[in-house]
C-alpha cells in the first residue's frame, strides 16, 4: 500500500470526496482516506502523478509520504506529519473570536435585551450600533476565513461539505442584516423612527458571528482529538534512534540512523539504544526487548543473534553489522502496519462516509425548503431566513466522520 498526504480535509464529506475521485483513476484498486491521519492509503498500479492530479482536481492537496525526505529518517517524517498543528492555530482563532463576539454580544444582546449602558455616542444612534455590529462581524468573518474558503471552494467543485452549511449560514445571516442596516438609513432619513426600531430587530450580525465561533470551538476540540488518537502512533515512531556509531577505517563515527547501510558495522554500548536491525559481531550482553514484544525480561545475546532497533543494550559492549535499515527495520514494518490500519475503515466509517457524501445537499435542501414555507404561511422574510439558517447550522455534526 502506497501511503499519501491529504491538505485541506475538514469534514467525513471531504475524505468522501478524495475518496472517489482518486478510485476513478485508471490503474487504482483500492483507495482508503483517514480523516484521522490526514492520509490516503493506495493499491493499484496508477502512478504518484495521476493520483495527486486528481485529489488536487477535487479541490485539495497531495504529496506522497517521504517523497521529499532524503537526509531525514521515513520515521521522523511520518511523525512530522502526524503532528499536531491545527490546534493551537484553532485556539489563536477561537481567543481573538470572542473578544470580538463579547463586544458584539454586549452591544446587540446586553443592550437591546437588559438595557445594559452605552457609551453616550451610541445613545439612541442605531444606525451606528448597527454599523459597529457589521464591523465587528466583519473582523470575526476574517479571523475565521477558512469556513468561507473551504465551504464555497467545496460548492465550486460540486462538493459541498460541512464547512458549507456554516459559510451559507453565517454568510446569509450577514448578508440580510447588511440590507437591513442599509433600509434602516434609508428609515432614518425619512424620519421614520418606528420603522428604524423595526429594523433595528431584523439585524443578525450576532448570530452570523456566534456560528462561527461555536463551531470553532468544536474544530478545536475535534483537532485536540485527533491529535490525542495518534499519539500511539507517534509513540512508536519516537522509539526509533536517531543517531548510529559506525565504525569507518578504525574510527568510530556518530551518524544520523538515515545513513546506515546494509553491511555497516556499528557499535552499541549499555544503555543505548540499537540503531538498526543487525547480527552481533562481537560481545555479550542482555537486550531489552520490551519496546517491541512486551517482555520485559532481557534477552541474552552473543556471536550471531539477531538484534532490532529500538531495543536497549542493558549490560555488555556489542559489536554488529546491519542488516535490514530504514523502512526494513521490524520498527519501521510495524509502524507501517499501524499507519496503514489507521488509514484505512472499519466497515461503520464506511457507512458514515456514504451518509455525509449525501448529508450536506440533503441540508441544504431542506433549509431552502423550510424558507419557503415559512414565506408561504404569511410569515416575514427575516423570521424565514431565521429558521433556514437554524437548520444550515444546526445539522453540522463534523464529528459524523
Amino acid at each position: 500500500m502506497e501511503q499519501y498526504n491529504v491538505t485541506g480535509m475538514s469534514c467525513a464529506a471531504c475524505s468522501t470526496r478524495v475518496e472517489k475521485a482518486v478510485s476513478k483513476v485508471p490503474g487504482v484498486t483500492s483507495c482508503s482516506v483517514s480523516l484521522l491521519t490526514n492520509s490516503m492509503g493506495i493499491e493499484g498500479t496508477a502512478s504518484p502523478e495521476s493520483i495527486i492530479k486528481a485529489v488536487e482536481d477535487a479541490g485539495y492537496g497531495a504529496s506522497k509520504k517521504g517523497a521529499a525526505q532524503n537526509s531525514t529518517s521515513p520515521n521522523i517524517a511520518a511523525e512530522d506529519a502526524l503532528k499536531d498543528r491545527e490546534t493551537p492555530k484553532l485556539k489563536k482563532r477561537l481567543i481573538a473570536s470572542v473578544g470580538f463576539l463579547a463586544v458584539l454580544m454586549y452591544i446587540s444582546m446586553g443592550h437591546m435585551m437588559w438595557g445594559w449602558p452605552l457609551p453616550n455616542f451610541l445613545k439612541d444612534n442605531h444606525v451606528a450600533m448597527g454599523l459597529i455590529q457589521l464591523l465587528l462581524t466583519v473582523i470575526i468573518m476574517v479571523i475565521n476565513q477558512k469556513f468561507f474558503i473551504s465551504g464555497f471552494k467545496g460548492l465550486i467543485h460540486r462538493a459541498p461539505n460541512m464547512d458549507t452549511l456554516v459559510a451559507l449560514g453565517s454568510g446569509a445571516s450577514f448578508l440580510y442584516s447588511t440590507y437591513a442596516l442599509f433600509a434602516m438609513t434609508d428609515a432614518q432619513m425619512r424620519g421614520d423612527m418606528a420603522a428604524v426600531m423595526g429594523y433595528m430587530h431584523e439585524f443578525y450580525f450576532e448570530s452570523a458571528a456566534m456560528i462561527l465561533t461555536l463551531i470553532t470551538v468544536g474544530k478545536m476540540l475535534e483537532a485536540r482529538s485527533k491529535g490525542r488518537t495518534t499519539d500511539a502512533l507517534k509513540g512508536l515512531m519516537n522509539l526509533a534512534p536517531k543517531t548510529a556509531v559506525l565504525v569507518r577505517n578504525g574510527q568510530e563515527v556518530t551518524v544520523p540512523v538515515s545513513e546506515v547501510r546494509r553491511g555497516d558495522v556499528f557499535v552499541v554500548r549499555p544503555g543505548e539504544n540499537i540503531p538498526v536491525d543487525g547480527i552481533v559481531l562481537e560481545g555479550a550482553s542482555a537486550v531489552n526487548e520490551s519496546a517491541l514484544t512486551g517482555e520485559s525480561i532481557p534477552v541474552d545475546k552473543a556471536v550471531g543473534d539477531a538484534v532490532s532497533a529500538a531495543t536497549v543494550n542493558q549490560s555488555g559492549f556489542l559489536r554488529c553489522e546491519a542488516t535490514r535499515v530504514g523502512e526494513d527495520t521490524t520498527l519501521s514494518q510495524i509502524i507501517r502496519m499501524v499507519s496503514d490500519a489507521a488509514a484505512t475503515k472499519a466497515p461503520i466509517a464506511k457507512i458514515a462516509d456514504k451518509v455525509s457524501g449525501v448529508f450536506v445537499p440533503t441540508v441544504i435542501c431542506i433549509a431552502v425548503v423550510t424558507f419557503i414555507v415559512w414565506m408561504l404561511v404569511g410569515q416575514t422574510f427575516g423570521y424565514a431566513l431565521a429558521r433556514g439558517i437554524s437548520v444550515l447550522v444546526i445539522s453540522c455534526p463534523c464529528a459524523l466522520g
